[in-house]
């Protein structure tokens, strides 16, 4: 079950509406780096954890508090929208090469809307959950989830240094301090989980014996000549989880050429084909 009290997590306050920030925003609401997108997987990841019940309880109260960030930046881009024009022609009256765009704002904002939010990206693409990772694997959604933080951090950011208003620069710096702890949050349920040498490979639970093991630690070059790949800490040394030594070699082709033979009749081919 949820519950509201009504009240927003943070303040939110607009000291001079920018509906072009606004469009911004919504980057931020239903954009791939979005709050939607860690709410939901957080949310799919909590509902389908089995195992020690304080990871389901972690990541559902981190998906509730997700959700009170996209009503904070919901907040936010309607007070942002409150200078919009509302028709085509008061903006035309005052530029005509803005006016078709409405001054670069989304019209989604205004037409489906009445400039409100919407759960859509800053071009009006509706968040469709394609991008949510919650595969059963407790230590696989951590890894997922230490990225989706980092890349909304790097969105937080870019917002942060887009607008002047103070107001704004508020929330966004309190909405970065969040994405600061969710990090650290993931990076230390992975290091509880037995850090990098437990860990990893993922899923631990996979016999190592049953891989072919020539391969698993060794980084495959595939420059055209034959030459060394790359080196780096990849190449050489222990392996991260502790189990094996890197190694690097040029890639050679292992397989056969492939071969499908003729294509079946009535199966839609060309004469040549059969």
């Amino acid at each position: 079950m949820f519950y509201t009290d009504n009240k927003l997590q943070y303040p939110v306050r607009v000291e001079k509406p920018d509906p072009l920030f606004a469009r911004a925003l919504q980057q931020a609401i239903g954009g791939i780096e979005g709050e939607i997108r860690v709410a939901m997987q957080y949310f799919f990841q909590a509902c389908g954890a089995r195992g020690n019940p304080k990871y389901r309880d972690m990541l559902m109260n981190t998906a509730a508090e997700e959700l009170g960030h996209i009503e904070m930046l919901a907040t936010a881009v309607a007070m942002n929208l409150e200078g919009a024009p509302l028709s085509l022609k008061e903006e035309v009256a005052a530029d005509p090469v803005g006016g078709g765009v409405l001054g670069g704002i989304n019209l989604k904002n205004l037409l489906s809307a009445g400039l409100s939010a919407m759960p859509v990206d800053s071009d009006g693409v509706p968040f469709d959950m394609s991008h949510i990772y919650a595969s059963g694997n407790i230590a696989a959604d951590m890894s997922a989830n230490v990225t989706a933080e980092s890349t909304g951090r790097i969105l937080a950011v870019r917002l942060f240094n887009m607008t002047n208003d103070p107001g704004m620069k508020d929330m966004l710096s309190y909405l970065i301090a969040r994405d600061t702890m969710h990090q650290n949050q993931w990076l230390a349920a992975l290091e509880e989980l037995g850090g990098h040498k437990e860990v990893f490979p993922i899923p631990n639970s996979f016999p190592q014996d049953q891989e072919n093991q020539e391969f698993s630690y060794s980084y495959l070059g595939f420059q055209a000549d034959g030459s060394e790949p790359p080196q780096g800490r990849w190449t050489e040394g222990q392996s991260i989880d502790g189990k094996g030594e890197f190694s690097s070699a040029p890639m050679e082709p292992l397989g056969q050429r492939p071969d499908l033979g003729r294509a079946k009749p009535h199966s839609g081919a060309q004469n040549e084909q059969l």
